[in-house]
């Protein structure tokens, strides 16, 4: 019998045999395969089918530094639990990687399943898993591709094959794949035919003996998937953003590219002319320098970067913060020190950012969480930074940047953009001048003019030396003094300025959780473990910003034992907290540490808390 018989007399069979007990939407599927092989796409259209199944997911893509050739893999978490974190453990492996194949098998947890290309033979490598050996070569030539574009399609057989085995409805699949590929009819039918190709030969040759199986729900009714990155993007254009300096960096490029994508759809006008400026600039320091002269001009401007990016905006951070100038910077975490790895997410740019200048200098920073945050900080950030007159920080990561997340839809913004104490010429006229620098309403935000204000005193010296309240030259002592005095009393009314923590928990347990960023996610997965397996009720209180408001305070004050979550490896959350509370607080405090680049499981959260419990017991 030929392939193509074989094909067209497939039937599904995709439910376990024997008295294998199904395990039902809860569990991980990793696809190994190499960067540049075109296998994005493919594990979308996985991801995405899961999703309009109404099942929850997150997909994780773990890359390396290269443009192509080395290994890459892309893990789905399927959870009835809504549990969008790391999963350590993998359940279900589609081996498309020849070098990494036999590693990749061998990491499995028994009773694993391993889809993998016959060629491989990588059932000879364990007897405690199930093995599905598919001719991807031999299918991909049925499917009528070119044979340059076999490389790609080949991907798309093995969405069929898992689709079969795992019964993910084909529909939900069809659905998608003719989305993705809405502009390209040719290549959704090419694609959708790879699909079909691998779903018949499941059904027509292949035996279900693992017990993973995906059945509707409707757990993600109204949702969207989108990634942190592409969120911020969206908010920063809501929040009239008007000019655009950058240099590109990974894990921050698609900021900017999401944004240059949207500014040309939204800001041509009839005539053809944009009413923005994005300029690649030589380096980031150039990209900062811009951002500043823009904002102090009275734009609204931002850049996007990383840690080694962000390092070179040193001087430029302290002349923003000093002459008080708004702009917005976000920072996509990676690994460091130096290069570090560059493709791995870390939480590791907290104290550095915090402080960024030399000198006495404290700046504003915001932590989203979660997708919709990246969106609604996208927004805030600029407020603040008109508002307090000063550079602020958004600190995303590589995780929540670039990955998939699940999201309830963003709202759209109500409040009408707010510039802040900035004077027009009437008001002028009526005060008769004004002090740039003075503190006249004692938050310490003076009030600005913009450049080409029609009044003769709107004029002032901006400057990055030493300057007294009327923003005239000044090295005296008290001038000195006094400015930095307001500057503080300016990051205290921050405090009251910027979003509040999240507070989950009756209040009244004796031990605390805090966290920030991505981190939010293993934690909530990891209180529902603590409960259940170690009897070790929790409260958690999730970080948005720097300065702390209040309710950090209050909330280390109402417990004994207080566990700090992070990744990074020196606590650097744990280390502002000390810096920022009652020295008689801050023994409650202790850390939980995550930082091999990888993003942070709830089961080392948990091993962690319930370890130094017993100790503390």
């Amino acid at each position: 019998m030929t392939t193509s018989q074989v094909l067209t007399q497939a039937e599904p069979t995709s439910e376990p045999v024997g008295d294998v007990k199904p395990i039902v939407n809860d569990f991980s599927i990793q696809i190994a395969t190499v960067n540049g092989s075109g296998s994005q796409s493919a594990n979308s259209v996985l991801l995405r089918s899961i999703f309009r199944m109404g099942v929850p997911v997150s997909g994780k893509n773990l890359f390396p530094s290269n443009i192509a050739g080395l290994p890459t893999w892309y893990t789905i978490r399927v959870s009835k639990n809504g549990w969008v974190a790391r999963k350590t453990d993998i359940d279900v492996l589609i081996a498309m990687n020849a070098e990494t194949a036999r590693e990749d098998v061998l990491s499995l947890g028994a009773g694993g399943a391993v889809i993998y290309d016959e060629s491989l033979k990588l059932n000879e490598l364990r007897s405690d898993l199930t093995y599905y050996a598919v001719p991807f070569d031999q299918l991909a030539a049925t499917t009528g591709a070119e044979a340059k574009l076999r490389k790609l399609v080949k991907n798309m057989v093995y969405v069929g094959i898992a689709a079969n085995l795992l019964s993910i409805d084909m529909e939900s699949v069809e659905k998608t794949v003719r989305k993705q590929f809405a502009k390209k009819v040719k290549a959704a039918e090419l694609n959708l035919g790879a699909v079909r190709v691998g779903f018949d030969y499941a059904a027509s040759t292949l035996t279900k003996q693992d017990p993973y199986v995906v059945e509707r729900m409707n757990a993600t009714a109204g949702k969207i998937i989108i990634d942190g990155n592409a969120a911020a993007a969206l908010g920063a254009i809501f929040a009239g953003v008007t000019v655009v300096p950058w240099y590109p960096i990974t894990p921050s490029s698609s900021v900017i590219e999401n944004l240059i994508d949207l500014l040309k759809k939204y800001r041509v006008g009839p005539d053809g002319k944009a009413s923005f400026a994005v300029v690649q600039a030589e380096d980031e320091l150039a990209a900062i320098g811009m951002v500043l002269g823009a904002g102090w001009a009275g734009a609204r401007s931002m850049t996007a970067s990383s840690g080694p990016g962000i390092s070179l905006m040193t001087e430029f951070a302290g002349l923003g913060y000093y002459a008080e100038i708004p702009g917005v910077i976000f920072d996509i975490q990676r690994t460091g020190p130096s290069t570090g790895l560059p493709t791995r997410t870390s939480q590791a740019d907290l104290t550095f950012v915090a402080g960024l200048s030399h000198g006495d200098t404290k700046h504003v920073i915001l932590l989203p969480g979660t997708v919709k945050e990246c969106y609604e900080f996208g927004l805030e950030a600029f407020e603040l930074a008109e508002h307090l007159q000063t550079p602020v920080f958004v600190l995303s990561d590589l995780d929540l940047g670039m990955n998939n997340w699940m999201s309830e839809p963003f709202d759209y913004p109500e409040k009408p953009i707010s510039r802040g104490k900035v004077l027009d010429a009437k008001q002028l006229e009526e005060l008769g001048g004004f002090g740039r620098y003075k503190d006249v309403d004692g938050d310490g935000i003076p009030y600005r003019t913009l450049p080409g204000t029609d009044h003769p005193a709107a004029a002032y010296f901006t400057r990055g030396s030493g300057h007294n309240e009327k923003a005239l030259y000044s090295e005296r002592p008290e001038d000195y003094e006094n400015n930095m005095l307001r500057l503080a009393r300016k990051f205290e009314t921050a405090r009251t300025l910027v979003p509040k923590p999240t507070i989950e928990g009756p209040g009244k347990e004796k031990v605390g959780i805090i966290a920030f960023g991505t981190s939010h996610w293993a934690v909530i997965e990891s209180r529902d473990q603590l409960e259940r397996e170690n009897q070790i009720a929790t409260d958690y209180l999730r970080v948005r910003a720097f300065p702390f408001t209040k309710e950090i305070h209050e909330f280390v004050a109402q417990h004994d034992r207080v566990y700090v979550v992070e990744q990074n490896r020196d606590a650097q959350m744990l280390s502002l907290l000390k810096i920022d509370l009652d020295p008689v607080q801050t023994v409650k405090l202790h850390s939980v540490l995550h930082f091999n680049g990888l993003p942070i499981d709830a089961r080392s959260v948990t091993a962690a808390i319930a370890t130094q419990e017993g100790a503390c017991k």
